[in-house]
C-alpha cells in the first residue's frame, strides 16, 4: 500500500487562500460593495461574480505526498505538454528528460518542490507572453528558473513560465535553502506554464494529455 505525509503543516481552513491573492480579492470585493451601494445591480452582480471566480483562482488547498523512493512529484497542478527526452537544456550540462505542465485558469496555480535538495541558483528571464501551451513559451517567455542540487551532486531545474495572461511570477526560496518535496514555494498569476529538467536517466512516468496534481502525482523516478 502506497503511503503518504503531509509534507506541511496542515491550514485547517475550510477554503485556504493564497496569499497573493488577497490584494486582488479585496480590491474586487471593494468595486462590489461601492457598485451596489450606487444601485448599479447588474454591474454589482458581475463584480461579484469575478469576485468569486478570483477567490476560486487563488485557492491554496492542502496536499499529501506520496511516499515513493526517487519519486519526483509534479510541481504544479495542470496537463502535460511534453514530456521526453531533450539533447541539452538552458540549466545544466548534458542531455535531459523534460515535462512540461501547462496551467489553464481554472487550475489551483500554487507551485511545488519536486524534490528534496539544495538550491544552486535561481535565474530570472525578461521574456515575451506568448500562450504558454506552445513549445516556444519555454525560450520566448519571461520565466523564473530554479536550480537544486541533489544530495549526490547532481541537478534538476524547474521554471515558471508566464504565459499569455500571466504577468506575475512568485518565487518564494533562494540560494542556500534547503528545500523538500511537495512544500509550497511560489506560484504565477492568471494562466501559466511550468517545466522541468531532470538527469537524463530519469524514468517519465506520465504522457502527453495526462492530468497531474502539484505535490501529488509522481511526475518520473531517478
Amino acid at each position: 500500500m502506497k503511503k503518504f505525509i503531509w509534507p506541511e503543516q496542515q491550514s485547517h481552513s475550510a477554503f485556504p487562500i493564497a496569499r497573493p491573492g488577497y490584494s486582488f480579492i479585496f480590491a474586487s470585493a471593494f468595486v462590489t460593495a461601492i457598485l451596489a451601494i450606487t444601485g448599479l445591480k447588474a454591474f454589482a452582480l458581475l463584480s461579484l461574480g469575478i469576485t468569486i471566480f478570483i477567490c476560486y483562482f487563488f485557492r491554496d488547498p492542502d496536499r499529501v505526498c506520496p511516499e515513493v523512493e526517487g519519486g519526483v512529484i509534479s510541481p504544479a497542478d495542470g496537463k502535460v505538454v511534453f514530456a521526453g527526452p531533450m539533447e541539452s537544456n538552458p540549466y545544466f550540462e548534458g542531455p535531459c528528460q523534460k515535462i512540461s505542465v501547462f496551467m489553464s485558469v481554472f487550475n489551483v496555480h500554487v507551485n511545488r518542490i519536486p524534490y528534496d535538495g539544495k538550491v544552486k541558483a535561481i535565474d530570472y528571464f525578461p521574456g515575451k507572453f506568448f500562450n504558454a501551451s506552445l513549445d516556444k513559451a519555454s525560450t520566448d517567455n519571461e520565466r523564473n528558473a530554479v536550480t537544486v542540487e541533489l544530495k549526490n551532486g547532481r541537478c534538476y531545474t524547474f521554471v515558471q513560465i508566464a504565459g499569455l495572461i500571466a504577468r506575475r511570477i512568485i518565487c518564494g526560496i533562494k540560494v542556500g535553502d534547503n528545500v523538500s518535496r511537495g512544500t509550497r514555494y511560489g506560484m504565477i498569476c492568471f494562466g501559466s506554464r511550468l517545466d522541468i529538467y531532470l538527469p537524463e536517466d530519469a524514468k517519465i512516468n506520465v504522457s502527453n494529455g495526462e492530468k497531474v496534481m502539484a505535490g501529488f502525482t509522481v511526475i518520473a523516478n531517478l
